[in-house]
């Protein structure tokens, strides 16, 4: 927030008002409709859910967040993963299906194939469990940057001038000596005093370092990105809000609905849209099938959780980041068992130029 300000963009507030939309459990169960924080889930599993927030954010706040190697029974904690730790503290299944959903639309992944550390660092930094959900105000979706956030890219481009910006100029390999670092680019060779590699992990490690980086290395291979494909669907109007609905959907995998989670992405000037992201374990088997099936899958939940006025969009647009080469998936790199007690450290520490 502080890089918009300084650049001078704006934002608006992400539109959450109405009621929210939220199925789990499998084909057969009930949809439910909801207008506060919390998910209409009855007395038992909304105890279950209060205790896990208050269970994983009371050990979150134990994280080192520099250095979590120092964070007390690291080790152990590092050696589970967040499907173990949703496992030993969620009595019911309705909560485990919620928490798994909510682990695909934040990390693009399943929660077997994270480390509990690595959970625990994000979710500290970020303010909690619940920071990393909601739309409400302090949370992670409470924005949005008006204009899109391309924008930032942008204006950093013009503050370091952009003739000093290659595009098109992938970075093959990186040879380093006392004195110099030489960057071997798909389009000719740049010479430096040093080099920052600011790309993420998974694609640092498809570069080659001359002399190797062995700590590194190991770091970068292990660090999978998550899997998602977003689509965005434009509409008239926005009939939702027309129906009282904030546009806000969240469902579980064995719903066979193709998304995990919608949100209202109405412009400032008033084109209606809805975003959503097919992520994780559904991203992973929607990824193989042709995008008429998918988009019409898409449509036809929409049509389920909103009225048969889905139907009718303008026009329905998709990217799947695991298929752009220099992304190969989204939204951020998580850590397995394991990589974060031994080899964070290796992220930040200089090596050599």
């Amino acid at each position: 927030m502080a890089l918009i300000e300084e650049l001078g963009l704006k934002t608006y507030p992400q539109f959450n008002t109405g009621k929210k939309v939220h199925h789990t459990g499998g084909a057969g169960s009930r949809v439910l409709s909801y207008t506060s924080s919390l998910p209409a889930m009855s007395p038992l599993v909304l105890l279950d859910l209060s205790l896990f927030i208050y269970r994983t954010n009371r050990l979150s706040a134990t994280v080192n967040i520099q250095d979590p190697s120092l964070t007390p029974n690291a080790v152990d904690l590092d050696g589970m993963t967040f499907h173990s730790w949703i496992r030993q503290n969620a009595w019911t299944q309705e909560l485990k299906d919620v928490v798994d959903t909510g682990t695909r639309a934040v990390f693009g992944t399943e929660p077997a194939q994270m480390s509990l550390l690595y959970l625990l660092m994000y979710s500290a930094a970020a303010g909690g469990l619940e920071a990393l959900l909601e739309s409400t105000p302090g949370a992670a979706q409470e924005f949005r940057v008006q204009g899109g956030t391309q924008q930032l890219s942008e204006c950093l481009a013009e503050r370091v001038d952009w003739r000093n910006v290659r595009l098109g100029c992938a970075v093959k390999a990186i040879w380093q000596d006392p004195e110099w670092a030489r960057v071997q680019t798909s389009t000719g060779d740049f010479l430096s005093r040093a080099v920052i590699v600011s790309c993420p992990p998974h694609l640092a490690a498809q570069i080659q370092y001359v002399p190797p980086l062995p700590q590194r290395a190991f770091l970068t291979q292990h660090m999978p990105v998550g899997h998602m494909i977003k689509f965005i669907i434009t509409y008239r109007s926005a009939f939702w809000k027309d129906k009282g609905f904030s546009g806000e959907i969240v469902t579980g995998a064995s719903t066979g609905c193709p998304f995990c989670v919608t949100f209202d992405a109405t412009t400032p000037s008033g084109n209606a849209a809805l975003v959503g992201l097919i992520a994780g374990q559904q991203a992973t088997y929607w990824t193989n099938k042709q995008a008429a099936e998918r988009r019409k899958a898409v449509v036809s939940s929409l049509v389920h959780y909103l009225g048969p006025e889905a139907d009718s969009f303008i026009h329905y647009e998709e990217k799947d980041w695991a298929l752009e080469e220099y992304s190969g998936g989204c939204p951020v790199n998580i850590m397995s068992p394991g990589l974060l007690t031994y080899f964070h450290p290796s992220l930040r520490r200089p090596c050599g130029r």
